[in-house]
């Protein structure tokens, strides 16, 4: 009887079909791939927020909605206005929600980089907060005026001292370049005290009177409804849902915008009193 002879195969052929084998199985889902010879789309969204309500907005009142279209949804948490939108723009992230887009503006700006909104979402409104005064009339010579010391947020909580009476400004000040240069009287010689706007709720504590954002305040357990002034919001401080400009027409891109517009969003933020005083976008009367 002949013996067979074992044939081996050789290293090169062996490394090569590995090498196939592992390529084919490592391919990656974005937020609009999907995965190829199953009967659903496979598709991952990763979002960040930053303190405030946005975060709670998107899990009970879209994810939802984008879950039942077969999403899987991962979320990261960032504290300051920058690393959300570099890291969307780098493609570590494909959304994020935290700012209005005079804001996201002037980080375009800054950063060279190119994000837009794709949807407003509802927003709750800078506020005038005393923990030492019960009213407006209260205001003293030489008080101290907490405010945002970001141009676009700034000029905000400018335009309400404005409205309460306490200082006049400029004409036509351009948002991005917004200074304490700009207020052209202050009878009352407010000292003004210019902070991170995460830090508002803290200096509360210290100052006769503070301008903070809605999203710290409510982040802050402090209720829109305890404001002596709440802002007149227009639409450029409505915040939004920002993503890189080259993804506009993606698919994930048109679910979001459809998940803020579903009627389970709109019935979920009408429906629960912890969004009462927040500016809501149009879309809400459709």
């Amino acid at each position: 009887m002949k013996k067979r002879k074992i044939q081996w195969m050789s290293p090169l052929f062996v490394i090569m079909a590995v090498a196939l084998l592992i390529s084919g199985c490592g391919q990656s889902t974005g937020a609009s791939s999907s995965g190829n010879g199953s009967k659903e789309e496979s598709k991952t969204l990763r979002i960040s927020f930053n303190p405030g309500p946005y975060s709670d907005q998107f899990k009970n009142g879209v994810a939802p909605y984008l879950e039942k279209k077969g999403y899987k949804i991962t979320y990261k948490e960032f504290t300051d206005g920058i690393q959300p939108n570099v890291a969307v723009a780098n493609g570590e992230i494909d959304a994020n929600v935290f700012q209005h887009s005079l804001y996201l503006e002037s980080i375009n700006k800054r950063e060279n980089i190119n994000l837009i909104g794709a949807v407003q979402v509802p927003t709750p409104p800078m506020g005038l907060y005393s923990k030492k005064h019960k009213s407006l009339d209260e205001i003293s010579d030489g008080a101290q005026v907490n405010l945002p010391n970001e141009p676009v947020n700034m000029l905000r909580a400018l335009t309400i001292l404005k409205e309460v009476g306490w200082i006049t400004l400029k004409d036509n000040i351009d948002p991005l370049q917004t200074s304490l240069n700009d207020v052209t009287s202050n009878p009352h010689n407010i000292e003004f005290v210019a902070t991170e706007p995460a830090q508002g709720p803290q200096a509360l504590q210290d100052v006769d009177f503070a301008a903070i954002q809605g999203n710290f305040a409510i982040a802050n357990n402090i209720k829109l409804t305890t404001a002596l002034k709440l802002e007149n919001m227009t639409d450029p401080f409505t915040n939004i849902v920002a993503v890189d400009s080259k993804n506009k027409d993606k698919p994930f891109v048109k679910d979001i915008i459809e998940g803020y517009h579903s009627q389970e969003f709109k019935d979920y933020i009408k429906s629960n009193s912890a969004y009462e005083g927040y500016r809501l976008p149009a879309y809400f009367n459709e």
